[in-house]
């Protein structure tokens, strides 16, 4: 049965509308004339029986409907691409997988070891695209992710098992230049502090103090940042006191950018493997998913069991 699809080239001068707000800009970037783009606009609306723009004084705007149809429509134009950059980088041979990840684990600690992967399965590529929150697969492209988080949300991501790789290890961490005559602080101290927050975590500051049983007001004032790498950066900048997992700044201690300012250490989130709960997985995704608790092992000790969810 023939499919009630546009034609790909509609779909195309329709998204190039849609977020250049002007057919002008659209047939720039595509290379047409304005004309050509309006027309295939034209042929899509008469296709759906519905208007996806109407004019204003200030250019072409977005029906409600043509706002809806455009979300989807980039969405599926996004994957296409991607599906067709894997075929062509692939030359017919491998395979390929799209992690979604959080940023500073994928960089402080999977993109270091994927050198082994690659040694251990030459024709495996590795995608990675940037995740900080739960997600529908089913909308993402992504085969899976790495996601760092407690058991109560991992457990409430419907769709999905998840295995623990690792559990963090977080303490608080500054420039050299807080602590007197190199001395470490006591966790009161601490509250006296400028303090830096994970946008992602904002109560892990709170959370820390109530576990010392120290009396904190302001633990939840202070700067917020998106990602632990500008976490670390503005603590060694001697901006405040970051708490941050050991894993994701071994560089800065190493370096001694940054030192503990406390000796309290607490066991912080895991990071997780979280796959689309399916009776099948993927070749590719079994050979990174062994791979991937091969070097948890290695550098860790065994891995816990997965859970399902």
């Amino acid at each position: 049965m023939r499919r009630k699809i546009p034609s790909l080239q509609a779909l195309a001068c329709f998204d190039a509308a849609a977020r250049h707000g002007s057919y002008t800009r659209a047939a720039q970037e595509l290379a047409l004339t304005q004309g050509a783009v309006s027309r295939q606009v034209a042929v899509l609306e008469a296709f759906l029986g519905l208007a996806l723009f109407r004019r204003s004084r200030h250019g072409m705007v977005l029906t409600p409907a043509g706002a809806d149809y455009a979300r989807q429509v980039r969405a599926r134009l996004d994957g296409l691409e991607r599906d067709t950059l894997d075929v062509i980088g692939r030359q017919g041979e491998g395979a390929a997988l799209t992690l979604g990840a959080v940023p500073t684990f994928a960089t402080r600690w999977l993109i270091p070891r994927l050198p082994r992967l690659a040694q251990a399965h030459p024709g495996l590529q590795v995608h990675l695209e940037t995740r900080t929150r739960p997600f529908l697969f089913t909308d993402s492209g992504l085969d899976a992710a790495l996601f760092a988080g407690t058991p109560e949300q991992v457990a409430q991501w419907a769709g999905t098992r998840a295995e623990l790789l690792l559990v963090e290890e977080v303490v608080p961490v500054c420039s050299p230049s807080f602590l007197p005559a190199g001395r470490l602080l006591k966790p009161q101290a601490l509250a006296d502090l400028p303090l830096l927050h994970p946008s992602t975590r904002p109560e892990d500051w709170r959370r820390w103090f109530e576990a010392e049983g120290v009396d904190a007001p302001a633990a939840m004032a202070g700067p917020r940042y998106e990602q632990f790498s500008m976490q670390a950066a503005a603590a060694a900048a001697g901006l405040g006191v970051a708490l941050m997992p050991t894993l994701l700044v071994q560089e800065e201690l190493a370096a001694g950018t940054l030192v503990p300012a406390c000796r309290e250490r607490r066991p912080g989130r895991g990071y997780y493997l979280v796959c689309p709960e399916q009776a099948l997985e993927p070749a590719a995704l079994r050979r990174f998913r062994q791979w991937l608790l091969g070097q948890v092992r290695s550098s860790t000790g065994p891995s816990l069991k997965s859970k399902a969810t």
